[in-house]
């Protein structure tokens, strides 16, 4: 199954929580609640916290099947270059230095960048950035109307747990749990309520 179908997803109609999981479990749902006609229908990437939209003509069964076409297969994802990694070339300025030091990398300029960049991707702070960055997204999207709401994006981004906790405690239950469990980088991919 591709990364598009796995991609965990939680649907919201208005405040309440109606689904999560992975995008192929959740698109019945978010059908569903559109077609029911709620109050603001959303559909989440957990992993940014952005709202997308995905296409719910026909059946559910539909649906996911037009998802599974339209996810890029493995061929398709690779673009020019190196046909086995998806090489992209684009232009990097650095000082003489840097590059000289790059150059005498084992495996040259390339490989030394490729792997400090995902060494940085995988480090505390860029998963630290992406959860909080996921939970603003999703704040803004669903609660940017909401009393309290600068102060609690304050909280957040000063990663003060507990001042957030008491800024959001009056928001409904379902918009608090969510803002928290993307904070802490919990989002679910097995999970369909």
């Amino acid at each position: 199954m591709s990364d598009l179908l796995t991609k965990p997803c939680t649907v919201f109609d208005g405040t309440r929580r109606v689904a999560s999981g992975p995008l192929a479990a959740v698109a019945a749902h978010f059908k569903k609640a559109v077609e029911k006609g709620g109050d603001g229908v959303f559909l989440f990437d957990d992993t940014t916290g952005r709202a997308f939209d995905i296409d719910i003509r026909g059946t559910a069964e539909e649906v996911v099947a037009r998802l599974k076409r339209s996810a890029p297969k493995p061929d398709e994802e690779r673009g020019p270059g190196r046909p086995k990694l998806g090489v992209v070339a684009r232009e990097v300025t650095l000082l003489p230095q840097q590059w000289d030091w790059l150059s005498a990398q084992p495996g040259g300029a390339s490989v030394t960048l490729r792997k400090l960049v995902d060494e940085a991707r995988r480090g505390p702070k860029a998963r630290a950035r992406a959860t909080r960055d996921a939970a603003y997204h999703f704040m803004s999207a669903i609660a940017g109307d909401r009393a309290g709401f600068e102060e609690a994006t304050r909280a957040l981004f000063a990663d003060d747990r507990g001042r957030l906790a008491t800024l959001i405690a009056g928001w409904p239950k379902d918009i608090r749990e969510h803002i928290t469990r993307l904070a802490l980088g919990e989002a679910r991919s097995g999970e369909v309520k």
